[in-house]
C-alpha cells in the first residue's frame, strides 16, 4: 500500500509527501510493489524497480479481528543503497506466527524508502533548500502513517516498536536521535541489529563532488537550480549515470533531522527514552575488513583512512597482531592462519572493523541507555550458519533467518547458502528462541526473564550460541575493552560521528 505520493517528476529529490486522496471500494493489496531503485547484489533478484516505491505491507493474524495488536516495524539494511521490504528473507509471517503460537500475538508492517542518491542525495544545494537525508525521512512519513491508519487494520499505535538490521538498525538509530531527540509519540520501543544510533561512518567527509560531478554529467551545471535541473533529467538517463560511478551517497548533518554528531546527543541524554534490543554478531568485520593486510604497516595505513596517523598508531596497539581474545574468527584457534590472500595482519584489520562499524558503537548505546536508567537488552549472536566458512565465522547479516524464523530459508539460494540446511535440531530450536523474543518484547517491551536488562550493576550480554545447553548464556560486555573504550571516547572529536 503507499504511504507517500510517488517521488517522481518535482517531487524527485524533495521531503516526501503525505498522501492526498483517497478512494471507495476495495483496492487489491495482495501483492508488492517494486523495490526502490538499488545498487547491489539484492537488486538482482528483484522482479522490478521504479522511482515509484514508496509502499509498506502490513501482515496480521487471522482470528484476532476484535483486539488491537502490538506492531513490529520492520526497515531493511542494504548500507543505504540497497535492500528492500519485497526481499523474501524479511518475510513477516513467520514471526507473526510464532507470537500466535506463544499466545503474545503481534501484527507486522514493512516499508520501502529512497536508497542511494534517490535517497541520500548530497550537495550544499541540497542541504540549503532541505531536502537531505530523504531515505530516513520516507520512514519518518511511514511511521506517521502507521500512526494514523494501522487502527484500522488491528494495529495499537501506542505499541509500535521499530525494528532494523545493518542500516535499518541506524535508520532506527537515526529515529531515536531525530530533531535533537525529539519524541513524537511514533514508538515505545526500538530493536537494533548491527548498527545503532551512532553512525557507523563519518559525517564530515562526504563527497563534495558528487553533486557537481552528477550536475556536470546531466547536463545541469549551468542551471540556476542545479537540483530542479536534476528532478526534470529522465529516470533512464539518471539511473545508469549512477549505476556508472562510485560515489557514495549518505546522511548528513543537516541542522534538522540530523543536528550534529549523534554520539554527542547520547552523551547529553538526548534521545527518546525508550526499551531497546541492541545486538551484533561475533565477526561482524569479516564482511568489511580489507584483505591483503600482509603486515603491520599496511593495516596502519588502513586505519589511517578513519583517523590522523598520531591516532591510527594508538589504535594499532590496542589491536596487536597478537590479538587472540574473541578474535576472529570464532571458534578457531588461536594459531589459526588466515588464507594467504587474506594477509598475516588480516585477523587484527578483521576485529577492528567489526568494532569500529558496529560492535564499540553497540557498547557505547547500551552503557548510555544504561546510564539514563533505561531499558536495554544487549546481545552478541555467535552461530555460524549453513553456507558460511570458518574463516569468515558469524559474520554480518547471519542472524536474519534465526530471528525471522526463516527455518525453510525462504529467499536464500537453493541448500548451499539455505542457512539451515545440513545444521542440528539445535539451529531450529535457536530460531524460535530468538524469534520468541523478539516478539515478545514487540508485544512486552521485554524480551523474557532468560535475558538480563543492562545496567550499571550487570554490565551485560546475552549470547544466543546453538552449540551451547541452553542455546545460550550471560556474558560480561567487557571483552577488547582498550580498543573499544578508544574507538568511543573517540566517536565525535577525531572519527566525526
Amino acid at each position: 500500500m503507499p504511504y507517500a505520493l510517488p517521488p517522481v517528476g518535482d517531487l524527485r529529490f524533495r521531503v516526501p509527501q503525505s498522501l492526498n486522496s483517497s478512494w471507495t471500494g476495495s483496492v487489491p493489496a495482495t501483492s508488492y510493489s517494486s523495490a526502490c531503485v538499488g545498487y547491489g547484489s539484492d537488486e538482482l533478484t528483484y522482479p522490478s524497480l521504479s522511482e515509484d516505491c514508496l509502499y509498506l505491507n502490513v501482515v496480521r493474524p487471522s482470528g484476532y479481528e476484535s483486539e488491537q495488536l502490538p506492531v513490529a516495524f520492520w526497515i531493511h539494511g542494504g548500507g543505504l543503497y540497497e535492500g528492500s521490504s519485497i526481499d523474501q528473507r524479511y518475510n513477516l509471517s513467520f514471526i507473526v506466527q510464532k507470537s500466535v503460537d506463544i499466545g503474545k500475538p503481534i501484527m507486522a508492517v514493512s516499508i520501502n524508502y529512497r536508497l542511494s542518491m534517490w535517497g541520500f542525495v548530497m550537495g550544499d544545494e541540497v542541504l540549503e533548500s532541505g531536502n537531505a537525508n530523504l531515505g530516513f525521512r520516507d520512514q519518518r512519513l511511514a511511521m506517521h502513517w502507521v500512526q494514523e491508519n494501522i487502527t484500522a487494520f488491528g494495529g495499537d499505535t501506542s505499541k509500535v516498536t521499530i525494528w532494523g538490521e545493518s542500516a535499518g538498525a541506524l535508520s532506527v538509530g537515526m529515529h531515536l536521535t531525530a530533531y535533537g531527540g525529539r519524541n513524537d509519540g511514533l514508538f515505545r520501543s526500538g530493536i537494533m541489529e548491527s548498527s545503532n544510533p551512532v553512525y557507523y561512518g563519518n559525517f564530515d567527509t562526504w563527497d563534495k563532488t558528487a553533486f557537481p560531478n552528477a550536475t556536470a554529467a546531466l547536463g545541469c551545471s549551468n542551471s540556476t537550480n542545479q537540483l530542479q535541473c536534476l528532478r526534470e533529467v529522465p529516470y533512464e538517463a539518471l539511473n545508469n549515470w549512477i549505476n556508472s560511478t562510485s560515489f557514495t551517497w549518505a546522511p548528513l548533518i543537516d541542522g534538522d533531522f540530523i543536528q550534529g554528531y549523534t554520539s554527542l546527543q547520547l552523551a547529553k541524554g538526548d534521545f527518546v527514552h525508550v526499551p531497546i534490543i541492541s545486538g551484533a554478531n561475533s565477526d561482524e568485520g569479516t564482511a568489511f575488513s580489507p584483505i591483503g593486510v600482509n603486515s603491520s604497516e599496511i593495516f596502519i595505513s588502513n586505519l589511517e583512512a578513519d583517523m590522523p596517523a598520531a591516532s591510527a598508531s594508538v589504535m594499532a596497539e590496542a589491536y596487536p597482531a597478537t590479538i587472540t581474545y574473541g578474535a576472529v574468527p570464532t571458534g578457531l584457534p588461536a594459531s589459526w592462519v588466515p588464507p594467504a590472500a587474506y594477509g598475516s595482519n588480516w585477523r587484527r584489520s578483521a576485529e577492528y572493523t567489526g568494532d569500529m562499524f558496529f560492535i564499540a558503537n553497540r557498547r557505547l548505546t547500551c552503557e548510555t541507555w544504561s546510564k539514563n536508567n533505561v531499558s536495554a537488552f544487549c546481545f552478541r549472536f555467535n552461530t555460524v550458519p549453513n553456507g558460511i566458512s570458518a574463516a569468515t565465522g558469524v559474520t554480518h547479516f547471519q542472524e536474519i533467518a534465526f530471528v525471522f524464523n526463516n527455518k525453510n530459508g525462504l529467499g536464500y539460494p537453493p541448500v548451499a547458502e539455505d542457512p539451515f540446511q545440513g545444521e542440528p535440531q539445535s539451529y531450529f530450536d535457536l530460531s524460535d528462541k530468538m524469534t520468541t523474543a523478539w516478539a515478545t518484547f514487540v508485544h512486552d517491551s521485554n524480551p523474557g526473564t532468560f535475558w538480563p536488562s543492562y545496567s550499571p550493576l550487570n554490565r551485560s550480554n546475552y549470547v544466543f550460541d546453538a552449540n551451547v545447553t541452553g542455546l545460550g548464556y550471560v556474558e560480561p560486555n567487557t571483552w577488547r575493552s582498550v580498543g573499544i573504550n578508544l574507538i568511543n571516547s573517540w566517536s565525535s572529536e577525531v572519527l566525526g560521528r
